[in-house]
């Protein structure tokens, strides 16, 4: 079997790392915070100490992080992946990140004999942990091809978007959507309870009508329930929306549901909702309405 590093073991990462390994997968880790690499130890994979030392020897180098910064410290930092990159390596980043550092990344890879593909995903924690994610990949389609056991074992679709960067710019398109849709069903939800339409009831409709949406599916519940633990958190969807607003920016297109949705979870994480579910975001509505969208008082 292939042998991977794996580098990034947050919400998405662990799981998708997990999965590898019970595939049979030789997989070494390495995460900043080397305490969320010992469940997968324990499971049999490899731990590194530094990305380098992730990258070394290995046929593909999978990373799973957060946002720019902390990609560019993990390939250009000191033992960062770039050092270590060589001919024939495969280097596959499911990150969110920028287009304009996704290309820079291709650009050093490749010059280097590699191959880079930009392979966001989308489906969150559950999809994650499941092994459905849908991915979303700018590159060649011959090294999408070769690596088909690995796109196979963590996901259920493999979608290629055209060349690098072109899978940073579908994620945060759909991001964008996703971002909406939820203040979408948060608005209306609030409306409905404001109104002193029970939210179950109201849920129910949405989902039945033509206002039924995957926000709906996934989050009415949670929302109702006021469960926030964290799929995916409201400041990582913050921090997607920033990125989208600075690449229609860059090729001057007006987004003005994107710009309302960008203020709408700036005010959640000022509020102090970051780390918790996206879905947070509704108690911002709720403060305004003055209870909870299930009726309880605040």
């Amino acid at each position: 079997m292939k042998k991977i590093g794996f580098i990034g073991l947050g919400t998405m990462g662990l799981p998708m790392a997990s999965n590898l390994i019970n595939k049979g997968f030789e997989v070494t880790v390495y995460n900043r915070t080397a305490s969320k690499c010992q469940s997968l130890i324990e499971q049999g994979a490899s731990l590194a100490s530094t990305p380098r030392e992730a990258t070394v020897g290995q046929d593909v180098v999978i990373t799973m992080v957060s946002n720019d910064d902390s990609i560019r410290s993990i390939y250009y930092g000191e033992d960062g992946i770039l050092q270590s990159i060589q001919s024939g390596h495969i280097v596959i980043d499911s990150s969110t990140i920028s287009p304009e550092l996704v290309k820079q990344l291709a650009t050093e890879v490749n010059e280097r004999g590699g191959h880079f593909l930009d392979a966001p995903v989308t489906g969150s924690k559950p999809a994650a942990i499941d092994g459905t994610l849908v991915f979303m990949i700018g590159g060649s389609a011959d090294i999408i091809a070769q690596e088909s056991d690995i796109f196979d074992t963590l996901g259920k679709k493999v979608l290629h978007m055209g060349p690098n960067g072109s899978g940073a710019v579908a994620k945060l398109a759909h991001n964008t959507m996703v971002g909406i849709n939820n203040l979408a069903l948060v608005e209306g939800l609030s409306m409905a309870s404001k109104a002193g339409i029970p939210a179950d009831t109201f849920l129910e409709l949405v989902q039945l009508g033509s206002a039924g949406s995957k926000a709906a599916d996934l989050k009415g519940r949670k929302i109702i329930d006021h469960d926030f633990s964290n799929q995916f958190s409201l400041q990582l969807m913050l921090k997607d929306l920033k990125l989208a607003s600075a690449l229609t920016d860059s090729i001057g297109l007006p987004t003005p549901m994107l710009n309302l949705a960008k203020s709408l979870f700036q005010t959640g994480q000022s509020e102090g909702f970051g780390e918790e579910d996206l879905s947070a975001v509704v108690k911002c509505y709720e403060a305004w309405i003055g209870h909870t969208i299930a009726g309880k008082p605040l």
